[in-house]
Protein backbone atom coordinates (compact mmCIF):
# COMPACT_ATOMS: atom_id res chain seq x y z
CA UNK A 1 0.00 0.00 0.00
CA UNK A 2 2.44 2.69 1.30
CA UNK A 3 4.62 1.86 -2.40
CA UNK A 4 1.43 2.66 -4.30
CA UNK A 5 0.52 5.75 -2.29
CA UNK A 6 3.80 6.54 -3.15
CA UNK A 7 3.46 6.07 -6.83
CA UNK A 8 0.10 8.17 -6.85
CA UNK A 9 2.12 10.80 -5.13
CA UNK A 10 4.44 10.78 -8.01
CA UNK A 11 1.99 10.79 -10.01
CA UNK A 12 0.35 14.08 -9.07
CA UNK A 13 3.38 15.92 -8.71
CA UNK A 14 4.18 15.12 -12.38
CA UNK A 15 1.21 16.62 -13.23
CA UNK A 16 0.89 19.82 -15.42
CA UNK A 17 0.00 22.36 -13.02
CA UNK A 18 -3.74 23.99 -13.35
CA UNK A 19 -5.59 26.71 -11.11
CA UNK A 20 -5.81 25.47 -7.65
CA UNK A 21 -9.17 24.68 -6.59
CA UNK A 22 -11.53 26.97 -4.45
CA UNK A 23 -10.88 26.47 -0.61
CA UNK A 24 -14.76 24.81 -0.65
CA UNK A 25 -12.87 21.97 -2.41
CA UNK A 26 -10.80 21.19 0.17
CA UNK A 27 -12.78 22.25 3.01
CA UNK A 28 -14.01 19.05 5.09
CA UNK A 29 -16.39 17.05 4.30
CA UNK A 30 -18.51 16.18 7.28
CA UNK A 31 -21.75 14.69 8.59
CA UNK A 32 -23.02 15.49 12.10
CA UNK A 33 -22.39 18.37 14.69
CA UNK A 34 -19.45 19.60 15.57
CA UNK A 35 -20.38 19.92 19.32
CA UNK A 36 -20.88 15.90 19.32
CA UNK A 37 -18.97 13.99 22.18
CA UNK A 38 -17.67 11.77 19.63
CA UNK A 39 -15.57 11.85 16.20
CA UNK A 40 -15.05 9.02 13.57
CA UNK A 41 -12.94 9.95 10.83
CA UNK A 42 -13.18 7.06 7.67
CA UNK A 43 -10.54 6.86 5.67
CA UNK A 44 -11.82 5.03 2.48
CA UNK A 45 -11.36 4.54 -1.54
CA UNK A 46 -13.90 4.71 -3.77
CA UNK A 47 -12.73 2.43 -5.95
CA UNK A 48 -12.93 -0.21 -2.59
CA UNK A 49 -15.59 -2.93 -2.76
CA UNK A 50 -15.50 -3.28 1.30
CA UNK A 51 -15.78 0.65 1.87
CA UNK A 52 -18.64 0.63 -0.38
CA UNK A 53 -20.40 -1.97 1.84
CA UNK A 54 -19.42 -0.60 5.18
CA UNK A 55 -21.23 3.06 3.40
CA UNK A 56 -24.28 1.03 2.02
CA UNK A 57 -25.06 -1.65 4.89
CA UNK A 58 -23.39 0.18 7.88
CA UNK A 59 -22.85 4.45 7.56
CA UNK A 60 -26.92 4.73 7.32
CA UNK A 61 -27.86 2.87 10.60
CA UNK A 62 -24.99 4.78 12.58
CA UNK A 63 -26.65 8.14 11.10
CA UNK A 64 -29.77 7.44 12.61
CA UNK A 65 -28.74 5.94 16.03
CA UNK A 66 -25.82 8.45 16.21
CA UNK A 67 -25.20 10.98 14.13
CA UNK A 68 -28.59 11.87 13.72
CA UNK A 69 -28.52 11.92 17.51
CA UNK A 70 -25.77 14.63 18.26
CA UNK A 71 -23.41 12.13 19.77
CA UNK A 72 -20.94 11.13 16.65
CA UNK A 73 -19.68 13.50 14.46
CA UNK A 74 -18.28 11.76 11.04
CA UNK A 75 -15.02 13.26 8.84
CA UNK A 76 -14.80 11.64 5.63
CA UNK A 77 -11.26 11.32 4.96
CA UNK A 78 -10.13 10.55 0.79
CA UNK A 79 -7.49 7.64 1.07
CA UNK A 80 -7.58 6.42 -2.61
CA UNK A 81 -5.53 3.16 -3.59
CA UNK A 82 -5.83 3.57 -7.11
CA UNK A 83 -6.11 6.64 -10.12
CA UNK A 84 -9.72 5.99 -10.46
CA UNK A 85 -10.28 6.57 -6.88
CA UNK A 86 -8.49 9.84 -6.70
CA UNK A 87 -9.64 10.81 -9.86
CA UNK A 88 -13.69 9.79 -8.03
CA UNK A 89 -12.27 11.58 -4.61
CA UNK A 90 -11.39 15.12 -7.02
CA UNK A 91 -14.74 14.72 -8.50
CA UNK A 92 -16.90 14.34 -5.69
CA UNK A 93 -14.78 18.00 -3.95
CA UNK A 94 -15.78 19.90 -6.68
CA UNK A 95 -19.54 19.30 -6.12
CA UNK A 96 -21.24 22.11 -3.48
CA UNK A 97 -21.10 20.08 0.48
CA UNK A 98 -24.60 19.51 0.43
CA UNK A 99 -24.08 17.08 -2.78
CA UNK A 100 -21.28 15.44 -1.50
CA UNK A 101 -22.47 12.66 0.82
CA UNK A 102 -25.25 11.44 -1.75
CA UNK A 103 -23.00 11.79 -4.62
CA UNK A 104 -20.14 9.62 -2.66
CA UNK A 105 -23.04 7.14 -1.92
CA UNK A 106 -24.06 6.82 -6.01
CA UNK A 107 -20.25 6.48 -6.44
CA UNK A 108 -20.22 3.50 -4.24
CA UNK A 109 -23.64 2.16 -5.44
CA UNK A 110 -22.71 2.15 -9.26
CA UNK A 111 -19.06 1.01 -8.78
CA UNK A 112 -19.18 -1.92 -10.99
CA UNK A 113 -20.59 0.88 -13.46
CA UNK A 114 -17.90 3.31 -13.40
CA UNK A 115 -15.16 1.24 -12.12
CA UNK A 116 -15.19 -1.78 -13.94
CA UNK A 117 -17.98 -1.22 -16.94
CA UNK A 118 -16.70 -0.51 -20.04
CA UNK A 119 -15.69 2.45 -21.33
CA UNK A 120 -13.32 4.66 -19.66
CA UNK A 121 -13.15 5.45 -15.66
CA UNK A 122 -13.84 9.35 -16.86
CA UNK A 123 -16.49 8.61 -19.21
CA UNK A 124 -18.50 6.86 -16.35
CA UNK A 125 -17.99 9.65 -14.08
CA UNK A 126 -18.89 12.17 -16.06
CA UNK A 127 -22.11 10.48 -16.40
CA UNK A 128 -22.45 10.07 -12.73
CA UNK A 129 -21.21 14.10 -12.47
CA UNK A 130 -23.90 15.01 -14.81
CA UNK A 131 -26.26 13.12 -13.08
CA UNK A 132 -25.50 15.08 -9.91
CA UNK A 133 -25.88 18.18 -11.43
CA UNK A 134 -22.00 18.82 -12.33
CA UNK A 135 -21.61 20.80 -15.56
CA UNK A 136 -18.75 19.95 -18.04
CA UNK A 137 -16.56 22.86 -17.61
CA UNK A 138 -16.60 22.17 -13.89
CA UNK A 139 -16.32 18.25 -14.28
CA UNK A 140 -12.95 18.60 -16.42
CA UNK A 141 -11.67 21.17 -14.04
CA UNK A 142 -11.93 18.76 -11.45
CA UNK A 143 -10.03 16.08 -13.28
CA UNK A 144 -7.42 18.24 -14.32
CA UNK A 145 -6.90 20.25 -10.85
CA UNK A 146 -3.81 19.09 -9.75
CA UNK A 147 -3.34 21.07 -6.97
CA UNK A 148 -6.69 19.49 -5.43
CA UNK A 149 -4.78 16.22 -6.07
CA UNK A 150 -1.45 16.73 -4.85
CA UNK A 151 -3.85 17.96 -1.21
CA UNK A 152 -5.58 14.27 -1.22
CA UNK A 153 -2.82 12.28 -2.05
CA UNK A 154 -0.85 14.20 0.61
CA UNK A 155 -3.50 13.84 3.62
CA UNK A 156 -3.31 10.07 2.61
CA UNK A 157 -0.23 9.79 2.95
CA UNK A 158 0.00 12.03 6.45
CA UNK A 159 -2.96 9.58 7.59
CA UNK A 160 -0.41 6.49 6.54
CA UNK A 161 2.23 7.88 8.40
CA UNK A 162 0.02 9.61 11.45
CA UNK A 163 -2.95 7.07 12.20
CA UNK A 164 -1.29 4.10 10.08
CA UNK A 165 -3.91 3.78 7.92
CA UNK A 166 -2.80 0.71 5.27
CA UNK A 167 -6.43 -0.63 4.46
CA UNK A 168 -9.53 1.04 3.56
CA UNK A 169 -11.97 1.42 5.04
CA UNK A 170 -10.07 2.52 8.17
CA UNK A 171 -11.44 4.49 11.13
CA UNK A 172 -9.76 6.71 13.39
CA UNK A 173 -11.94 6.93 17.17
CA UNK A 174 -10.21 8.61 19.91
CA UNK A 175 -6.78 8.47 18.22
CA UNK A 176 -6.91 4.76 17.86
CA UNK A 177 -7.17 3.17 14.48
CA UNK A 178 -9.92 0.28 13.25
CA UNK A 179 -9.73 -1.59 10.28
CA UNK A 180 -13.00 -3.42 8.07
CA UNK A 181 -16.09 -2.95 6.87
CA UNK A 182 -17.61 -3.48 10.25
CA UNK A 183 -21.45 -4.10 11.14
CA UNK A 184 -23.39 -0.98 12.78
CA UNK A 185 -23.84 -2.95 15.78
CA UNK A 186 -19.51 -3.59 15.83
CA UNK A 187 -19.22 -0.24 15.35
CA UNK A 188 -21.53 0.67 18.07
CA UNK A 189 -19.71 -1.53 20.31
CA UNK A 190 -16.52 0.14 19.46
CA UNK A 191 -18.43 3.97 20.08
CA UNK A 192 -19.52 3.14 23.75
CA UNK A 193 -16.22 1.46 24.97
Amino acid sequence: MAIFRRALLSIALASPAFAAPADAARAERTLGSAKARLTSIECFSLTCPHCADFALRSLPEIEINWIATGKLRWVFYDFPTDKAALQAAMVARYLPAERYERFIDTLFANQDRWVFGAGSVADSLWALASDAGMDRPTFDGAIADTGLQDWIVSRALDAEHRWHVDATPSFVIRGRLYKGAMSASEFATILGS
